[in-house]
């Protein structure tokens, strides 16, 4: 009898781990220096790389929904999310360094050449990571056990983004400063991601679903439509979307905000230690409070925090000690958030199969990729856009006033906007009552068509 619940080894969880440790090479360099790389090094509008990120969010859309359904319709002997880590890791890795790579052309050339590349990092983190979210729900069918999965994909990913955002520009300063150096940088970061990748690969097994994998391919109608009846997964998404849009608003503003009103770029590592820091320490007390308290309430404690950490920068935003401190109140809020963000989506695939008889992995991750990559969209543009209308120029050592205000602005209101939104989607999510119900069914119809 296949083993819907196995437990899982400590090197199982490690190597699944090394995955998000991969994905957040990229994921930390987007969030912290991506938009910063375009306006400061290749000097480009801000303006014009917000509206990009913008429309290339949903261009993935059809990379993600096409993605998806390729997932759910891949039958291997690595099974039907793994084998897309071993296909995409090499080009992953090169996509990375192409993107950090914009050659010395004309402004209409740089637009045309960040559009492709950017596009083409996206497409590969699509192939990659979307397969790898879903590779979770196929390594066990166990809530508790998703969510420790998800506390271990969490400390690795936290991890790797303190090394990145600590690390990215003094090696580029050690380098040289030039575009160059960021091309080197990105080079090596790409070949480290690729190389953790294929240890995710080696170090994992599918074993939730193989037997239904093998005699049934679902239909497309059918699982959209089983998708949009999902309401654990509508609000999964919607909470993806925000998180992402969130984490835009903390990253790229961080960079801003350290280089043209604290006029000291090794802040940016510092501050962003102090959340990313603690928020690691945190993780490895939420296997407990999450048994103790469920995911819902959780992810409200976190945003919670969060909300109460902004407060005293309204009474002094240029002070060291003040930023620091309410960066480790930010950090430990964001653990609670992102220690069961991936977990609730997992278990939306099983309230989804509970509800409509329809399970569909790679669909549900598919889809919460789309609402997370419009969330870091729309967080670039409008960033962008407030910067460009404040006369932003990366050119510039010293920025105009309205330009520093809008840092000011973006780095408090933004992100402190979204964390009181997140609360409010999140107050009525019922779905965690009825785990227990919906497991036991779910096990006895396995069990049935397994007899037939």
């Amino acid at each position: 009898m296949e083993q819907q619940n196995p437990k899982l080894r400590l090197s199982e969880k490690i190597s699944y781990a090394c995955g998000d440790a991969a994905s957040n090479v990229v994921w930390a360099a987007l969030g912290t220096f991506a938009m910063m790389y375009y306006t400061d090094v290749a000097h480009v509008s801000a303006a014009a790389v917000g509206t990009i990120m913008l429309l290339s969010r949903f261009l993935d859309g059809a990379s993600d929904l096409i993605m998806g359904l390729i997932v759910d319709r891949t039958k291997s002997r690595y099974g039907k999310a793994r084998p897309w880590l071993l296909r995409i890791a090499i080009p992953f890795a090169l996509a990375t360094f192409l993107m950090f790579s914009v050659p010395d052309f004309s402004s209409k050339g740089k637009l045309v050449y960040i559009f492709v590349t950017y596009n083409l990092l996206m497409t590969m983190y699509t192939m990659i990571n979307l397969p790898y979210g879903s590779l979770s729900t196929l390594m066990t069918a166990d809530p508790y056990q998703r969510s420790v999965l998800n506390i271990f994909r969490q400390i690795f990913a936290q991890i790797t983004s303190l090394i990145i955002t600590a690390a990215t520009l003094p090696l580029v300063s050690l380098l040289g400063g030039s575009s160059r150096a960021w091309s080197i940088v990105y080079g090596i970061f790409g070949a480290v991601a690729a190389v953790l990748f294929l240890i995710c690969f080696a170090g994992t097994r599918e074993k939730v679903g193989v037997e239904a994998r093998e005699r049934e391919t679902i239909p497309v109608k059918k699982a959209l439509l089983g998708l949009l009846k999902n309401k654990c997964w509508i609000i999964s998404m919607l909470l993806g979307t925000g998180t992402c849009l969130f984490y835009m608003a903390i990253s790229t503003i961080n960079t801003y905000y350290c280089k043209q009103v604290m006029h000291d770029e090794s802040l940016v590592g510092t501050i962003n230690a102090a959340y990313i820091a603690p928020m690691i320490l945190f993780f490895f007390l939420m296997a407990p409070i999450v048994k103790k308290i469920g995911k819902r309430n959780t992810n409200l404690a976190g945003w919670a925090a969060i909300i109460v950490s902004y407060i005293p920068l309204f009474f002094g935003m240029e002070h060291v000690a003040l930023l620091i401190g309410t960066s480790v109140v930010r950090g430990i809020g964001y653990a609670c958030v992102m220690g069961v963000q991936f977990a609730i989506i997992g278990d939306s695939v099983e309230y989804g199969e509970w509800k409509t008889g329809v399970r569909s992995e790679g669909l549900v991750f598919s889809a919460q990729s789309f609402g997370c990559k419009v969330g870091m969209g729309l967080g670039n543009f409008f960033i962008g856009a407030l910067l460009d209308w404040g006369g932003y120029n990366g050119e510039l050592d010293l920025q105009p006033d309205l330009a520093i205000t809008v840092i000011k602005g973006l780095y408090v209101i933004m992100p402190l906007i979204v964390a009181v939104l997140q609360i409010l989607l999140m107050i009525p999510y019922t779905a965690e009552k009825e785990y227990d119900v919906m497991n036991r069914e779910l096990a006895e119809r396995r069990a049935a068509k397994k007899e037939q």
